[in-house]
C-alpha cells in the first residue's frame, strides 16, 4: 500500500477521539469548507498554484421557515505568494466575513490580515514533495443585533393578545453592538504531492487564541472561546482522469461539535485549457443538546472548474428532526475561486484542493 494511502486509516481514530457530550454552536461555517481556505486555516494562505487567488463564499441556511430572515453567511479573501530560497515559499492575505442570523439580525464581522511561510521538508526530481506550512492570522471584529426587530414578555398586551413595542422592555442592555475587539487565528498544515498529481494533506487551527470578549453589556465579560479545528484530505488517482477526493473536518468550540466527512470525485482532461468536474456527498454530524451526537444534514456538492476558475454549487439536505419545520430543505452555498497564473510555468508545488 503506498505512503499516500496509509494516512487515512488514521481519520477515524481522529474522529472518535473528539466527541464531546453536548454543544451548541457560536461560529459561522461552511459546507464547502475545503473552497474557503481562508476561515478553514491560517496556514492555507498561499497554499495554491499561481501568483495569486480570490476567494468568495456565500450560504443560505433555513430560509424555507426563517424567511425573510434567514441565516446568511458572506466571506472573501485574497492571498498572494513569493517563492524564496531552496523552493520555500512566504504567503501574505487579507480577508473578511460577515454573518447575519435571524428576527435579531444578530451579525457577526471579522476582518483579518493573514501571514504564512511554507517550508519544503523533502523533495526533488525523483522523490516526493513534502511542506509544512504555518500561519497567523491578526484581525478586529465586532458583534451586533437591531433591538427593535425584537420585544419581551413585558410588552406582551393581554387585553389585545398581541405585542405592543411601545412598552418598556424591562430589558438593561439597549446596546445595539459589542466594542470591537482583536482576534487572532494560528495553524499548522502538512502535505506530500505524489505522481499523477495525487497528494494528501494534514491540518489544524485554533480560531480566536486570545478569547476576545464579546458581551453586549458593560464592564461584563463574555468569552468568544477558541475553536479547534482538524482537518484530514488528499485526492487518489484512480485513472488518468479520475481522482477521489476523501476528506474529513473536525471542530470543536467549548462543548460545541461538528465534523463534516464525505468525498468528491473528480474528472480533469489534462488539456491546455483544463476543465475539471467534481461532484460529491458530505454528512454533518454534530451534537444536539440533550440528544446527543446525531446526524444533521447530507451537502451534496457539484464544482466546475475552467482554467484560473472554480465554481462550486452545494445545497444542504437536512436528515434531522428540524425536518417537521423545514420540510428537508436546508442550505444552499456558492464558492467562487480565481487563480492568477505564474508569470513563467514552474513545477507544482501546491495541491489542487
Amino acid at each position: 500500500m503506498s505512503n499516500l494511502y496509509k494516512p487515512l486509516f488514521f481519520l477515524a481514530v481522529i474522529f472518535s477521539a473528539l466527541l464531546p457530550n453536548s454543544a451548541t454552536a457560536q461560529d459561522a461555517r461552511f459546507s464547502q469548507y475545503y473552497n474557503s481556505p481562508w476561515t478553514l486555516n491560517p496556514a492555507m494562505t498561499g497554499v495554491f498554484n499561481g501568483r495569486y487567488r480570490v476567494v468568495a463564499n456565500y450560504r443560505d441556511q433555513w430560509n424555507s421557515f426563517l424567511s425573510p430572515n434567514p441565516f446568511r453567511t458572506y466571506a472573501a479573501a485574497f492571498d498572494m505568494r513569493y517563492a524564496i530560497v531552496n523552493d520555500d515559499y512566504v504567503a501574505f492575505g487579507i480577508g473578511g466575513m460577515h454573518d447575519e442570523a435571524g428576527q435579531s439580525s444578530f451579525q457577526q464581522n471579522r476582518a483579518h490580515l493573514g501571514f504564512s511561510y511554507l517550508k519544503q521538508l523533502s523533495g526533488g526530481r525523483y522523490s516526493n514533495d513534502h511542506y509544512l506550512s504555518a500561519g497567523v492570522q491578526l484581525g478586529v471584529g465586532q458583534n451586533s443585533m437591531n433591538w427593535d426587530n425584537l420585544w419581551f414578555s413585558n410588552q406582551f398586551n393581554g387585553g389585545t393578545e398581541l405585542p405592543d413595542v411601545n412598552l418598556s422592555s424591562g430589558e438593561t442592555n439597549q446596546n445595539t453592538s459589542t466594542n470591537a475587539f482583536m482576534d487572532f487565528n494560528a495553524g499548522l498544515m502538512w502535505y506530500v504531492l505524489t505522481d499523477n498529481e495525487g497528494f494528501f494533506y494534514a491540518g489544524g487551527a485554533i480560531n480566536h487564541v486570545n478569547q476576545p470578549n464579546i458581551s453586549f453589556l458593560d464592564e461584563a465579560d463574555a468569552k468568544l472561546f477558541p475553536r479547534w479545528n482538524l482537518h484530514v484530505g488528499g485526492q487518489l488517482p484512480m485513472t488518468d482522469n479520475l481522482y477521489l477526493q476523501p476528506g474529513l473536518q473536525v471542530m470543536r468550540q467549548r462543548a460545541a461539535f461538528e465534523t463534516d466527512l464525505g468525498a468528491n470525485i473528480r474528472y480533469t482532461n489534462h488539456d491546455r485549457n483544463e476543465l475539471g468536474l467534481r461532484a460529491g456527498a458530505w454528512a454533518r454530524v454534530g451534537n444536539k443538546l440533550d440528544k446527543g451526537f446525531q446526524m444533521d444534514a447530507v451537502t451534496f456538492l457539484a464544482m466546475f472548474e475552467l482554467q484560473r476558475w472554480s465554481l462550486g454549487l452545494s445545497y444542504d439536505v437536512t436528515v434531522s428532526s428540524l425536518t417537521r419545520a423545514n420540510n428537508s430543505r436546508g442550505a444552499f452555498e456558492l464558492s467562487l475561486i480565481y487563480y492568477h497564473p505564474e508569470h513563467r510555468r514552474s513545477r507544482v508545488k501546491c495541491p489542487k484542493m
